[in-house]
């Protein structure tokens, strides 16, 4: 209450301070996002003028926060210390805690995880994000748990933001669904290795694609290797999912024309493990695929859900009714949006 209390007071008498303090705060975290990196290219980055970068980045450099070689500009130990003794300082001035709150009761989930500014604006806001979700598997994780994790680079942000093992005994990562895409580091599989790498504990991979046709998919599940993993996967009791727009996954799925004229037509809004829902969370179009099944998610004890940026907004509310015990980790840019308009 006493940080709150200050707060509540510096905006009243100063409230250009923290202006300046959310300006150079989102200043050093994308340095620290993209270092080392330009003027130029930080002050694109930020829609500032690279008059005003280079003033902000001489007092920050004086102040010891940031290094500028030929390369472009780094953090400094200390202003990897200051971003980081900061952080929830952001989330007062922002209200989070009230944010969350208020998007809890709206959604009617069982927890709300909001981290502050706009994914599609800032790099930082998604390393954030990864990090929240990641504190979200750390305090879910019991001994046997069998954690299911989607592709994607929101999972990607996840899996980096595991930064220490899991005290918890024999643990198991698998990938929740097949492949999909041709890029390799967001591949389900992928992020399953990494994940499992960091939190020190046992995994298994899936060696199918995603977007196999019936016949293709029915001998693939025949094999035995196969079979074993898919076992595993039905029992998975942890599901890390990211919640993706129906029309930007139906185009990343390569899905014929006429399937998504079906989904427009039908008023598709989101994606989750190849279900496709529209916002009042109705499924009008499923692939068959290798992995969790509606009916999985549904019996999954804990699921966390991971999406950002104000586009995602209705995917969100669409995938909140699906399941009431549901933890969310958003951005602020998405809580707004949803708070707004749904």
């Amino acid at each position: 209450m006493i940080m709150q209390n200050i707060i509540d007071l510096q905006k009243k008498i100063v409230p250009e301070v923290l202006t300046i303090l959310e300006k150079r705060y989102s200043i050093l975290r994308n340095i620290h996002e993209m270092q080392p990196i330009g003027r130029r290219g930080l002050a694109n980055k930020l829609g500032i003028g690279e008059r005003i970068i280079r003033t902000e980045v001489d007092l920050l450099k004086s102040q010891g926060l940031i290094e500028v070689t030929a390369a472009g500009m780094s953090l400094t130990l200390e202003g990897e210390h200051i971003i980081n003794s900061l952080q929830e300082y952001i989330y007062k001035i922002h209200g989070i805690k009230y944010l969350e709150e208020k998007l809890k009761k709206k959604l009617e989930v069982l927890e709300v995880k909001i981290v502050p500014g706009d994914l599609a604006e800032n790099p930082y806001v998604l390393v954030d994000m990864g990090m929240v979700a990641a504190n979200a598997i750390e305090s879910n994780i019991q001994d046997n748990s069998i954690i299911g994790i989607t592709g994607g680079g929101t999972m990607v942000a996840v899996a980096k933001g595991i930064t220490k093992p899991t005290k918890c005994n024999n643990i198991t990562v698998v990938p929740a669904r097949g492949g999909i895409g041709r890029e390799v580091e967001k591949q389900a599989n992928t992020i399953t290795a990494e994940m499992a790498r960091r939190l020190k504990c046992q995994y298994q991979l899936l060696h199918a694609s995603d977007t196999l046709g019936q016949q293709a998919l029915e001998s693939v599940l025949k094999d035995p290797e196969i079979q074993k993993v898919t076992d595993i996967i039905k029992s998975v009791n942890l599901l890390v999912f990211g919640i993706g727009r129906a029309d930007k996954m139906a185009e990343r799925r390569e899905l014929p024309k006429p399937v998504i004229d079906k989904l427009k037509g039908l008023k598709a809004v989101a994606e989750a493990f190849g279900y496709y829902f529209t916002r009042e969370g109705e499924i009008v179009y499923n692939m068959q695929t290798i992995g969790i099944s509606f009916k999985d998610f549904e019996r999954i004890s804990t699921v966390i859900g991971v999406a950002g940026g104000k586009n995602k907004a209705e995917a969100i509310v669409a995938v909140s009714k699906l399941k009431k015990s549901m933890i969310l980790v958003t951005d602020e840019a998405a809580a707004v949006e949803i708070l707004q308009k749904y």
